[in-house]
């Protein structure tokens, strides 16, 4: 009974047995179709049996593999490929049936393609997780059929294989060097005017086109009989700290990802950017406590450490306990540090309650506050309300709109820096602050 354990009727094959019946009920009104429906049974018969033969032939009709990458990025498309080898000498018609990770909860997945002879094809699908941990593959099913298509061969591959899923290294490697250059103005981030040198001085150097005339140095240009500059470099070995709120503020869901998420991306970026450049990275979370601590430090393996951290961070749904923040803050953070702290306030009652802790973090450190709009709010605000109970809802929506403004300027009041953005946008505007911050010298 192996044997036809892998064959599979497709649906041409109940229609051409369809279609041999209606001959055959027919044929009772007409005697002379009774012929010609046992013609018709016969050629089915055989053709069904040909199409058996040329597919059970050989023992290894195809072959093929799954190919994954190492691991997936929270947020992002990941390929994922599948490479069939086609032994036959003839033509074949696949139709892939990959069973992908339940956590996607893609139960209709099917990919039909055409197979020639002798020929390796090899297709691509993508999958975008939103949420970090382990994502099982089961089978990978293939059945093949000939032209004739009564018959289907079923072969199995692959068995199973685990992936896991990491925050987002794929957003790391597009901002990489983009923070490096001027290119970061194309993703509409506005451009930093410094202000003043607030850099540590290194050479001086001959001028060249291009150097800012504010940096000549009259007494060597004296000397040297020709233009002299001041050549500086930025400050360096800065402590950068992402502090991110795992409480249930954060649990928030936008197009798939819950705040955190976005919140863990855009820590892992800022995190390679402040490496990059020469700054000292570090990151913790809390919640009811502090936890996840990574100390800032500027060494090789700091990123592979930060990101194993990132990996394994889980919300609850605990209301954030910001004096345990402070007081561990100021505890264990001894030098002023740049503080990116990334959480939620909806109302501007619910600030006030963490207001003292947050200007008693600010009185040592520089603390950025980096929240939320609510864009569904936003299409609330832009549609046209038609009836009174949508009128009423467009000026609630308009109210906690004002309300995020509100804290910004609150914010602004006891010289606390803030963010104020949408999910998609957190790794863009969080670069930017920290180049502005960088460019005014303001650590």
């Amino acid at each position: 009974m192996k044997i036809f354990r892998p064959l599979y009727l497709p649906n041409r094959f109940f229609y051409c047995c369809i279609a041999v019946i209606i001959l055959f009920i027919v044929s009772f009104i007409f005697d002379r179709m009774f012929f010609m429906a046992q013609l018709a049974l016969v050629v089915f018969m055989a053709f069904t049996a040909l199409d058996a033969l040329i597919l059970f032939f050989t023992r290894t009709g195809i072959d093929a593999e799954r190919i994954l990458p190492e691991k997936l990025s929270n947020g992002d498309e990941n390929p994922v490929q599948i490479k069939i080898h086609n032994y036959h000498t003839f033509p074949v018609y696949a139709r892939v049936i990959d069973e992908i990770p339940e956590q996607f909860q893609v139960r209709n997945f099917r990919i039909d393609r055409k197979i020639k002879a002798s020929d390796v094809h090899t297709l691509e699908y993508d999958l975008r997780p939103t949420e970090r941990g382990e994502y099982h593959f089961g089978k990978l099913n293939i059945f093949i059929s000939s032209a004739l298509g009564l018959i289907s061969r079923r072969y199995i591959f692959c068995d199973h294989a685990m992936v896991p899923t990491y925050p987002s290294f794929l957003q790391l490697r597009k901002y990489d060097l983009m923070a490096f250059s001027h290119r970061l103005l194309q993703y509409g981030i506005k451009k930093i005017r410094r202000i003043g040198h607030t850099m540590e001085f290194e050479q001086i150097k001959e001028y060249v086109q291009g150097d800012d005339l504010r940096t000549l140095n009259w007494k060597a240009t004296a000397k040297k009989n020709q233009l002299m500059v001041n050549q500086f470099q930025d400050e360096k070995s800065q402590p950068v700290y992402s502090v991110i709120d795992k409480g249930r503020v954060m649990k928030m869901p936008f197009n798939g990802l819950s705040l955190l998420d976005y919140a863990i991306n855009a820590t892992l970026v800022i995190s390679n950017v402040v490496l990059k450049k020469q700054d000292k990275a570090g990151m913790f979370t809390f919640s009811r406590k502090v936890e996840n601590i990574v100390v800032a430090e500027r060494r090789s393996s700091q990123m592979g450490l930060i990101l194993e951290t990132l990996y394994n961070i889980e919300t609850d749904f605990f209301e954030s306990d910001f004096g345990r923040l402070y007081a561990d803050i100021k505890r264990n953070i001894t030098n002023r540090s740049l503080i990116m702290l990334y959480t939620n306030f909806e109302t501007l009652d619910g600030l006030h309650r963490q207001l003292p802790y947050l200007k008693g973090i600010a009185k040592n450190h520089l603390l950025v506050v980096v929240f939320f709009k609510n864009t569904e709010l936003n299409d609330l605000i832009d549609n046209r309300a038609e009836t009174i109970q949508e009128v009423y809802d467009k000026v609630i929506a308009e109210k906690f709109a004002f309300e995020k403004r509100l804290i910004v300027n609150e914010l602004r009041k006891y010289g606390i820096y803030s963010i104020l953005t949408t999910p998609e946008n957190l790794t863009i505007d969080t670069i930017n602050k920290y180049l502005e911050i960088k460019a005014r010298g303001l650590l």
